[in-house]
């Protein structure tokens, strides 16, 4: 079995300790999805929703979130993130959304892009609720990382 990371050698849970990992460039990319009515659809490509720029709003969302994912996550490492950018495209039932996260560092971002992502997915729910309560989020994964140890990953198509 692999040693898990985050236990001590008494099954307790830890931060890993990364001072002793070179610094090296590392980017997370997260994706996932919110299906919804076509009115509420339409009303967020229009900037007809009520609460304002459902987008706009998500986008700073998901930033933000990503800066705090540390606060959020409890053996979640604080990082100094060189950028985060959070994009969505509007499909036929759906908007879908695009974080990345980067730095240079010890440990991943892996957790910021995914955090970043959820959060701007939560946003628009928030934003676009009283249009359409029966909205769903789904599919929020990670699409790639690169750098660190264990190298590059890229998910399945």
């Amino acid at each position: 079995m692999t040693k898990l990371t985050h236990l001590d050698a008494a099954g307790h849970a830890r931060m890993v300790d990364v001072g002793g990992k070179a610094e090296t460039q590392r980017v997370a990319v997260a994706s996932g999805r919110i299906t919804m009515t076509p009115a509420a659809l339409t009303a967020i490509r229009d900037g007809a929703v009520p609460k304002g720029d459902v987008l706009a709003a998500a986008r700073i969302a998901g930033v933000m979130a990503a800066k705090k994912t540390a606060e959020l996550i409890p053996l979640c490492h604080p990082l100094a993130l060189d950028a985060v950018t959070v994009d969505f495209e509007v499909d036929a039932d759906a908007v879908r959304v695009t974080a990345t996260a980067s730095l240079t560092g010890r440990t991943g971002v892996e957790m910021e892009a995914l955090t970043a992502a959820s959060v701007a997915l939560l946003t628009v729910y928030d934003m676009a609720k009283a249009i359409d309560k029966g909205m769903v989020i789904e599919g929020v994964r990670l699409i790639a990382k690169r750098g660190g140890k264990s190298g590059d990953w890229f998910a399945p198509a």
